[in-house]
């Protein structure tokens, strides 16, 4: 069940709450009828047990059961601090 789960990439945008990080995660497709590159981005409410993150971190979140209304995300690791 876990491989299931959907991971996706991000950068922490805010850490003002307990337990609970914004990730910023941005996709870049081709326009079907532009042909140009479009890069859209979409915010997702994670949580973080440790507080371990901060602005900026790269990060990965996984698909998780629902902790409050928004957030149904974890950060499964910290793959970049931010400098």
């Amino acid at each position: 069940m876990r491989e299931r789960r959907r991971h996706l990439v991000g950068v922490v945008t805010s850490d003002k709450m307990d337990k609970t990080v914004v990730v910023k995660v941005e996709r870049r497709f081709r326009h079907p009828l532009y042909k140009k590159v479009v890069r859209a981005a979409k915010k997702y409410m994670a949580h973080d047990e440790d507080n371990a993150c901060r602005i900026g971190d790269r990060v990965r979140i996984v698909e998780s059961r629902p902790y409050s209304r928004r957030k149904r995300w974890v950060v499964e690791e910290i793959l970049e601090r931010a400098a």
